[in-house]
């Protein structure tokens, strides 16, 4: 749902040529949690987007009359999928988007035969995916600051 005069938003494949723009847009949604620079510059390789992530994955993102507002990661290994990355514009947070993506990952997932998806997320972001769903799963080692440990949650596909 979108601020009246918004156009909708649609969902389209990442191109390779955005992938800079992409994790730019990925730290500044990270940093809506209040994170300081220090921070966001040690997690800064977990939310980069690169080139290669765009070929080799599936990512999707979201578009507002003509601007990326959201962007999702997900890979596929057998029945397991992965949501590597959810992350929306700061100005559209609230607006749908977050639920749009995730959407397109659950869809996404079943088509290419997961089962269950998996989600690591930001403690901040957690709410959001149990209201999708998702089941807690325990928690998991950060990938980026040594003895943070964040949540882990599950999405049953079936």
């Amino acid at each position: 749902m979108l601020e009246k005069g918004q156009k909708e938003v649609s969902l389209r494949p990442a191109l390779v040529q955005e992938a800079e723009s992409l994790t730019g847009l990925c730290l500044r949604s990270k940093a809506v949690w209040g994170y300081d620079a220090a921070f966001l510059d040690a997690c800064r390789s977990e939310l980069e987007i690169s080139p290669d992530d765009i070929l080799s994955s599936l990512v999707y993102v979201a578009e507002n009359d003509g601007s990326v507002v959201g962007v999702a990661r997900l890979t596929v290994d057998g029945e397991t999928a992965e949501l590597e990355k959810l992350f929306v514009d700061p100005a559209f947070l609230n607006l749908g988007v977050g639920r749009g993506l995730f959407a397109w990952a659950v869809a996404a997932a079943r088509t290419h035969g997961a089962r269950t998806m998996h989600i690591e997320s930001d403690p901040g972001a957690a709410a959001f995916y149990r209201r999708m769903g998702a089941q807690d799963a325990g928690k998991v080692a950060s990938g980026s600051i040594p003895g943070r440990f964040i949540p882990c949650l599950k999405v049953d596909l079936r």
